[in-house]
């Protein structure tokens, strides 16, 4: 009898059909089985995957580090609150760290070079920026349709959430600067004093893992950020791990009637022991193989977490599961379990010391289905609160020069996701990011390129464009950005209008039929992108062929078509469903029909 680890709970389901001793015994098995095998391979895909994680973060910063620390330096574009937004979303991108940016930033403040003010928006950026490691976890869940779908939707409610906040809330800090007056009074009526380190409880674990891959020296990033030009040709890669310092007092005897005391220093390094140390390989050569090995791991570890959390949650167990994570109070409490979701995402995510580890660990719990995305909403707030809570426990620990200034960069931090979370979560009608991200999984599942475009668009393309127009200065930002919102904010208007009220619009208002169909449709990229598709796969089936057709089997025509036909509805840019009618798109932000 072979045992496939996948299907435990299946096979401890199917024998409650056993009847007699035969019975218990394959039941004892089972259970034994389960928790002896499944649950612990659970576990170890689980630890390489948070593993995977930090190696990717370091890939990242190998590779873009020291471009980051450029981007920090120019600090008359910082300056410029849209600049500085843009800031923190490229550097926290590069990085994959939000805490390295913040990091930055409070070096900026306490060396004098930046104010908090300034800083506040590179902090919002760095909000944004952290969110693209669970999108990124999201495409891995590609293959199937409806997983990709409530996957996708489950990561980006974290970009939605902080895209509409900083909507809301960069220019209300740009008027009247709310949340640094509010930080400098908290840090003005407390009396703080320099504590210890905040505990690193997820890093007891991984760390033994970690540091025999790789160990970096962040203070490279800092230094060149600060404008220390030394460290600019200096590796980012750490040689010597520890230094101690041994002080000696020694008595020489100049004569023999005289003593005199002295004090010798004794320096006593060890080599780091991690795979690449003194390799000869550059940063960028290390960074990029990192890159590869840990997104090879992390997609691995993660298609094994989804099939063995497949097999593990299914039948009455699923449901079971289903029922108590997404379960409400009794009436009339019910408004309480969301809140008590977003304490215990906080609680969470202080325990992983990371919000990126833990929405990208609930993310393929979303794809299957076993949290729904109303529940992982709250989750993700509190994950906003989690983080911050750490880089607070953080900052108490720095020097007593740079105590009052990182404190109060992390205390904006804190007050810009509570802010966030008292704008987009309190009333019902206000949790627009749960129906954005609806929408966008629809537009996934429709079509799997757009995911790839979103994550470009969003955290790429986008801050690259308005970050190059700040270089020409804030008044090209404002005479830029604020004619986009405009025209999009119209088109809301207008597209709810033509669902709810046409008649209260012009004729030619009514419907966006009028217009080109590449104006109000995905349609036409789509056959672009299928076009390309099928053929790039062509040219390299032609390439790689070596067999004629006259030595192929012949099939009738029947046979034909039946091998034909899987291969149509598996392209991975063809839409799986029709649109509604010609220009009509579904949107879920209604759940209604739309125009554009």
């Amino acid at each position: 009898m072979t045992l496939e680890p996948t299907v435990c709970f299946k096979n401890l389901i199917s024998s409650v059909n056993l009847k007699g001793n035969n019975y218990w015994k394959r039941f004892l098995f089972e259970f034994v089985l389960c928790v002896c095998v499944c649950i612990p391979l659970l576990l170890l895909f689980l630890y390489m995957f948070i593993c995977s994680l930090d190696i990717l973060s370091s890939a990242f910063q190998l590779a873009g580090g020291k471009v980051a620390g450029d981007i920090f330096k120019d600090n008359a574009v910082l300056s410029n609150p849209v600049a500085g937004l843009v800031v923190g979303i490229l550097v926290t991108v590069l990085v994959q760290s939000s805490s390295t940016s913040t990091s930055i930033v409070v070096s900026l403040v306490s060396s004098g070079l930046l104010d908090v003010g300034s800083a506040i928006p590179i902090i919002m950026g760095s909000n944004i920026g952290t969110s693209v490691t669970n999108t990124i976890v999201a495409l891995m869940q590609a293959g199937e349709r409806e997983e990709f779908k409530r996957a996708f939707a489950g990561a980006t409610v974290h970009d939605c959430f902080n895209w509409l906040s900083v909507l809301v809330l960069l220019p209300l800090e740009a008027i009247t600067g709310v949340m640094r007056l509010m930080s400098g009074a908290v840090v003005e009526s407390f009396n703080i004093v320099t504590g210890e380190n905040g505990p690193e409880l997820l890093k007891v674990i991984t760390e033994p893992l970690t540091k025999r891959i790789i160990q970096l020296d962040k203070a490279v990033i800092v230094g060149i950020a600060t404008g220390q030009e030394v460290l600019r040709n200096k590796s980012l890669i750490k040689v010597w791990c520890q230094t101690r310092i041994m002080v000696k007092n020694v008595s020489i005897m100049p004569s023999e009637n005289s003593t005199v005391q002295t004090t010798s220093l004794h320096m006593h390094s060890e080599k780091c022991t991690h795979l690449f140390v003194e390799t000869g390989l550059s940063d960028l050569a290390v960074g990029l193989i990192l890159l590869a090995s840990s997104l090879l791991v992390l997609c691995t570890c993660l298609l094994l977490l989804v099939k063995f959390l497949n097999s593990l949650l299914q039948g009455q167990v699923a449901k079971a599961i289903q029922k108590i994570i997404n379960a409400d109070f009794p009436f009339p409490f019910g408004w309480l379990t969301g809140y008590l979701a977003i304490l215990v995402g906080a609680g969470m995510t202080f325990v992983v010391q990371s919000s990126s580890v833990f929405t990208s660990a609930i993310t393929p719990l979303i794809g299957i289905g076993v949290i729904s995305i109303e529940r992982a909403y709250p989750l993700t707030l509190g994950s906003n609160i989690g983080t911050t809570t750490t880089a607070i426990l953080a900052a108490l620990a720095s020097p007593g020069d740079k105590l009052a200034a990182a404190f109060q960069v992390a205390l904006c931090h804190f007050i810009f996701n509570v802010l966030g979370i008292l704008l987009w979560y309190p009333v019902p009608l206000s949790r627009l990011p749960i129906r954005m991200a609806r929408f966008l999984g629809e537009q996934t599942a429709k079509y799997r390129w757009f995911a790839v475009l979103y994550l470009i668009l969003c955290f790429l393309l986008l801050p690259s464009i308005v970050f190059a127009l700040s270089m020409a200065g804030w008044q090209v930002v404002v005479g830029f950005c604020v004619p986009c919102v405009a025209v999009l904010l119209c088109i809301v208007v207008v597209n709810r209008l033509q669902l709810q009220k046409p008649h209260l619009l012009p004729w030619w208002l009514q419907t966006w039929d009028h217009l080109p169909l590449w104006m109000h449709s995905l349609k036409p990229m789509d056959k672009i992108i299928t076009r390309v598709t099928l053929c790039c796969r062509e040219t390299r089936n032609n390439d790689h062929s070596r067999t004629s057709p006259e030595d192929l089997p012949q099939l009738s025509e029947c046979e034909a078509e039946k091998n034909l036909a899987p291969l149509a509805q598996n392209g991975p840019a063809l839409i799986y469903s029709f649109e509604t009618e010609t220009g009509a798109v579904f949107d879920s932000l209604n759940g209604k029909s739309s125009r554009l």
